[in-house]
């Protein structure tokens, strides 16, 4: 905490003060300015779901002099306000860069819900052993039902076949890198068995686990692709 004497005293600006604490003793005046916590701006931005999307926007932020508190899956932490047109300049570069600066609320929700399985199935060392739901509305402080329907809605499909689609993705990934097999496979994702894992395989992709290993043509779907074709997947999945 700073302490700022003086008589008389002037007006000072500072750009995370949250507090000020103004004490007069007889013709002094003594000012307590509390600089926690930091003030900071939240922005989102959709695709986002790679550490090489964390480094563009990064380096966009930089170019616009903005200074970062924190810089994570679609969502963003700056210490200034955005102008107009320094939000249109950074709407811009990230367009330049396959990404989208997010103003409508539904649209961001729709966006942290896609960035919580995705960190959730691709990035976690173990998926969550709670419920997909409960975790999911943990994480976000909302309830289950309104985001399900909210997500349903916007991407005609469902939370849970959007898990099972990147699940799936997951356990491609595994495969080719070859050091599990599959009943590690299946309970390292938290399927029941190797048969619930091997039959939900084959209805996204067409071929058994074991196929699939044997194709030469092996390359995955991009991240920010899982989900967009959904014809395969049905409520039953």
């Amino acid at each position: 905490m700073d302490l700022v004497k003086g008589y008389p005293l002037k007006p000072v600006i500072y750009v995370r003060l949250v507090e000020i604490d103004v004490r007069h003793y007889g013709r002094n005046t003594i000012t307590f300015i509390d600089q926690s916590p930091n003030i900071t701006l939240k922005i989102y931005i959709k695709y986002m779901v790679s550490a090489r999307c964390k480094m563009v926007v990064k380096e966009e932020l930089k170019k616009l002099g903005l200074h970062f508190v924190v810089v994570d899956l679609g969502e963003v932490e700056i210490m200034e306000d955005l102008s107009a047109e320094q939000r249109e300049q950074l709407k811009a570069a990230l367009l330049n860069s396959g990404l989208e600066l997010m103003n409508d609320k539904k649209a961001m929700l729709i966006e942290k819900i896609n960035n919580v399985i995705t960190e959730m199935i691709h990035y976690s060392d173990e998926v969550p052993k709670m419920n997909y739901s409960d975790f999911i509305s943990e994480k976000l402080d909302y309830d289950y039902t309104y985001l399900s329907n909210l997500f349903s809605e916007v991407k005609g499909i469902t939370i849970q076949q959007f898990i099972i689609i990147h699940k799936i993705e997951r356990a491609k990934e595994l495969l080719l890198y070859d050091e599990l097999n599959l009943t590690e496979i299946s309970y390292k994702l938290h399927y029941s068995s190797v048969a619930h894992l091997s039959n939900q395989f084959k209805k996204i992709t067409g071929l058994t686990p074991s196929d699939y290993k044997k194709i030469k043509d092996k390359r995955r779907k991009p991240i920010e692709e899982i989900g967009i074709e959904v014809n395969s997947i049905t409520h039953n999945g």
